[in-house]
């Protein structure tokens, strides 16, 4: 039996999500953008209070791996690692672009003989994307991947295609092949992370607590406002 906290803040959606032998007992979820700092640990709390427990109770804590935005990757890291480490607990990842998978598949209930492309938006036109099978198997690597006119042609002309997630919407206006079908408001959440998690749990799957570090893909480059420049 494990009773695993769950946290996805990787993209614009802050979640999570408390799973007692894979299946949801509590949780809370938010796609309100830039809130993650405020509201995660308020939603951590809530969650138990909803349940009258405490961080002492859970066996394990798995959190959002990435790719995704870089400060809500730290903010929810760091919020499970210090969870981890100060509840003596084994910490677990997820990566955010198979949970994203997992869950178009509760979802769609398409035909077998598709393909799932996560996608999600890296600025411009690039987005962070991986292919998977129906059985979630991937296809190819993770790729910060510049869309155009031919992106995943060759795929497309063997098959359908389902995009979705916070990066699918600008390619929806190039990527124009009849096999290509986007499907609205499918995002991570910690919900989805919960068949993994269990499975790394019974696995002992675990990270390094002292030096786990998200997948960001790309580095992190700081940029100025333009406001903000002078002279």
């Amino acid at each position: 039996m494990a009773l695993i906290l769950n946290i996805e803040t990787s993209t614009s959606v802050c979640s999570v999500c408390l799973a007692e032998n894979g299946k949801k007992i509590a949780g809370k979820e938010t796609n309100e953008k830039n809130a993650h700092s405020k509201i995660l640990t308020v939603f951590i709390e809530d969650i138990f209070n909803i349940i009258n427990l405490s961080v002492k109770d859970i066996d394990a804590v798995a959190v959002s791996k990435g790719p995704g935005s870089y400060t809500g990757l730290r903010i929810g890291v760091s919020a499970a690692k210090g969870i981890a480490y100060g509840a003596h607990i084994p910490l677990i990842s997820v990566g955010t672009l198979q949970n994203m998978a997992w869950g178009a598949k509760q979802i769609l209930h398409k035909e077998k003989n598709i393909l799932l492309a996560p996608m999600i938006d890296a600025r411009r036109m690039e987005v962070y994307s991986q292919l998977f099978d129906y059985n979630l198997n991937p296809i190819n690597k993770i790729t910060a991947k510049i869309i155009d006119l031919n992106s995943f042609s060759e795929e497309l002309t063997k098959q359908k295609i389902y995009f979705f997630g916070d990066g699918a919407a600008k390619c929806k206006n190039i990527i124009l092949h009849q096999n290509a079908i986007f499907a609205e408001k499918l995002y991570p959440s910690a919900d989805y992370m919960i068949s993994y998690s269990e499975q790394a749990y019974k696995e002992k799957d675990f990270e390094d607590v002292a030096y786990f570090e998200p997948f960001y893909l790309k580095n992190f480059i700081a940029t100025i406002p333009k406001k903000h420049i002078y002279g």
